[in-house]
């Protein structure tokens, strides 16, 4: 019976377990001698139970394939891909590919988070400061002048009103903001996954480009996998489509494989698909005219992770001084709403 588990091992983790599999089989070493020592090596992390029950599953079965698809934690795919290893006699080649594949799922999840985590923070502080300000900052000048025994006039009055408006509206707006992306992140862990990403790119037409190139770079890296590892061509399209979590992804999988068996050829199926770029698709084109479909695919999940990172690199750049001229500007517009009023009565005297 597969035993089911909550927490799953992260892409980190599941790179580190495939190279540490590839490297037992590269060294000759037998594979449930191999798994005892990784199992013995993990005895302190927090999935040591996991380790230890693949290594006796392995031991007890002589299968990597039968070890694994006992616990869920386990993902189907790298399961069914170890599968598809052990069959083929490739599983050392499998692993290799299925350590580039989880580290580059690592990079990208990594980048994603920073580019959600660095502007949440920022806007956060600026909540913060603001409020720290129009609280406690601006009544203790408005108590000096009071102290003073001088009125002030209507004009720096105005000012005054108008500086602690516009510090109350960003800080409203910002810490709406906030609440809002952090909303976003809590569904986007949901069932409502695919609903929230919808209407999220539907707002903001970036995302929505910049989600298109990382599932086609998942879709390349699968592919390109699946190919190399031995799969036919219309079984690594119908694995590849399980596995993708954008479901606008897999359907286009899916239509190329239906496009596929109707008797189209791979490279015409993919330029109806409209999943990559059309210079990308050429380049699909003549792998497949060469038979080299998998290398190809490989190099353009390379190419579209590089444009991820990019793109996420560069809204990061945008995000970052947007928020901190803001801060600098509704920061200077509160101060000087007092401090102008001030200058303006010490003058008098």
């Amino acid at each position: 019976m597969k035993k089911k588990q909550e927490n799953r091992l992260s892409a980190a983790e599941l790179s580190n377990f495939c190279g540490q599999v590839a490297l037992i089989l590269e060294a000759g070493l037998p594979l449930y001698d191999g798994m005892e020592t990784l199992a013995g090596a993990e005895k302190t992390s927090a999935n040591a139970d996991l380790y230890q029950a693949a290594s006796r599953n392995v031991t007890n079965t002589g299968s990597l394939y039968e070890a694994l698809k006992e616990d869920e934690r386990w993902p189907s795919y790298l399961v069914e891909m170890v599968g598809i290893g052990e069959h083929s006699g490739q599983l050392e080649k499998v692993m290799r590919g299925l350590e580039t594949y989880y580290a580059r799922e690592e990079r990208i999840r990594s980048s994603i988070s920073g580019a959600v985590t660095y502007p949440l923070v920022l806007g956060a502080m600026l909540v913060v400061i603001v409020l720290i300000l129009l609280w406690r900052v601006l009544p203790v000048f408005r108590r000096v002048l009071s102290s003073m025994g001088v009125a002030v006039s209507e004009t720096g009055l105005s000012m005054m009103h108008l500086g602690a408006t516009v510090g109350w509206i960003v800080m409203v707006l910002v810490a709406l903001a906030v609440i809002a992306v952090l909303t976003v992140v809590v569904l986007l862990r949901t069932k409502y996954r695919a609903k929230t990403l919808a209407v999220v790119q539907h707002f903001f037409p970036a995302l929505q480009r910049l989600n298109k190139k990382l599932s086609a770079s998942r879709v390349a890296g699968v592919l390109s996998m699946m190919l190399s590892g031995g799969f036919p061509t219309d079984e690594a399209l119908e694995m590849t489509a399980t596995v993708m979590t954008d479901r606008d992804a897999a359907q286009k999988v899916r239509n190329i494989r239906e496009t596929l068996n109707e008797g189209t050829s791979f490279a015409d199926a993919i330029d109806k698909a409209d999943l990559f770029d059309e210079l990308h698709e050429s380049m699909i084109r003549m792998g497949s005219a060469t038979g080299r479909e998998d290398q190809v695919l490989g190099k353009l999940a390379g190419l579209y992770e590089e444009q991820v990172e990019d793109d996420i690199t560069r809204l990061i750049s945008i995000i970052e001084p947007t928020l901190v001229a803001i801060l600098a500007v509704v920061i200077g517009a509160v101060l000087l709403s007092v401090i102008l009023p001030m200058a303006g009565i010490l003058t008098s005297l």
